[in-house]
């Protein structure tokens, strides 16, 4: 893996970041800064250390220190959440949950009339 594919890589997670969770600045380190707080705490080391790993690509001797199996896997890692996140799935989760659990209430409710009911002699 070259240094410009892990440079590509970085870049790839910040227009990511900028298009699904709306997240601005001018390099995948400052868009973490932003708007890291976003993201959960395995992504967000996962970016960090991509965006720190950028960095050192850029120089020939660091290069030679980087770890490139450690550098795909917080690629895919970072690429795998961002990727998955699409707004309307989104909202269907927050709509089915809601539902769910109002259900889950009018059922608890409905079987306590039930057993209220039935103590009191009318059914």
């Amino acid at each position: 893996m070259s240094a410009i594919a892990i440079q590509q890589m970085a870049d790839r997670v910040a227009n990511l970041l900028e298009s699904r969770l709306k997240i601005s600045g001018k390099g995948l380190s400052e868009k973490l800064k932003r708007g890291g707080r976003k993201l959960p705490r395995k992504v967000r080391l996962a970016a960090t250390n991509l965006a720190n790993w950028s960095e050192m690509s850029k120089n020939p001797k660091l290069y030679l220190q980087l770890d490139q199996e450690a550098v795909a896997e917080a690629y895919d890692t970072c690429s795998r959440h961002l990727g998955g996140l699409h707004k309307w799935d989104r909202r269907r989760a927050v709509a089915e949950n809601w539902l769910l659990s109002l259900l889950g209430s009018l059922a608890g409710v409905a079987l306590v009339l039930v057993l209220i009911l039935k103590w009191r002699g009318y059914i």
